[in-house]
């Protein structure tokens, strides 16, 4: 049994990162995935009170939370393949692009692609039961409505006005993305980097490659909408090759709690 835990959400694109991370570098690991909300209790419990949500890695006898500080300590831990440049104004763009999808990015895609989702409640029935552990999806519609509450409490995620703004995010994000590709294929250098990872992986809700997450499968119409619109985009293909190229299967051993 490998000593590194992942707790993590299966559908969230922040663990998405952290998940591709651990792949890309071979690290064996265990998941576990309690539901929401009780992750929150779980986060709060690792790391004792410095983090309410995941993913949460246990390494070396220490909780890691928040995906840039994972991806920080598997970098000191397990320095090959390299996710940092090796020249340090190389490393200090990929850590601003890093922060600039971070913040600028994944919260939006999170709220408008579950403010779609919740729109038809049989999908959004489908896509908490596929986030539950086993023994919880026997109970549909308790996942449904327990998933309902906790991501209109949480993320506003009915908001009409934020839904709005958030598309504006995304779409904005896209643009950045094409901007700092230039004519290359990488965002820094001429390799694989965390700049790269961060922004393909919280891309994923949108461009639901076959490599990544098969959570949601069937989007509702105005998510299939939105593809459409932007799948012929540079920055929509460059976030496929991405997962093509370097989203490894992943190297772990899975609990019957984990996903």
């Amino acid at each position: 049994m490998t000593d590194v835990v992942l707790w993590h959400i299966p559908v969230s694109h922040y663990n998405e990162k952290v998940r591709w991370a651990l792949a890309y570098k071979g690290v064996e690991h265990e998941r576990k995935a309690p539901p929401p909300p009780f992750h929150m209790a779980a986060a709060l419990a690792l790391t004792r009170g410095r983090e309410k949500t995941f993913p949460v890695l246990q390494l070396d006898g220490r909780a890691v939370g928040d995906s840039t500080a994972i991806i920080a300590a598997l970098e000191e831990r397990f320095p090959d393949p390299p996710l940092y440049p090796a020249d340090h104004a190389e490393l200090e763009r990929a850590l601003r692009l890093e922060d600039f999808f971070d913040e600028e990015l994944a919260p939006h895609i999170r709220l408008l692609a579950w403010h779609e989702l919740m729109k038809d409640h049989a999908r959004a029935e489908a896509v908490a039961v596929k986030s539950m552990p086993g023994a919880l999806q026997r109970f549909p519609g308790v996942a449904r409505r327990a998933g309902v509450l906790f991501l209109t409490v949480r993320y506003h995620v009915t908001d009409d006005d934020r839904a709005v703004l958030a598309r504006d995010k995304v779409l904005g994000a896209l643009d950045r993305l094409e901007a700092e590709l230039g004519d290359g294929e990488y965002l820094v250098g001429d390799s694989f980097s965390v700049a790269d990872l961060t922004a393909a992986s919280l891309f994923y809700p949108l461009v639901n490659p076959p490599e990544g997450p098969q959570v949601i499968t069937d989007p509702p119409p105005a998510w299939r909408e939105l593809k459409e619109e932007h799948s012929e985009r540079r920055g929509y293909r460059w976030v496929e090759e991405m997962f093509r190229r370097h989203r490894k299967p992943a190297a772990t051993a899975v609990t019957a709690a984990a996903s």
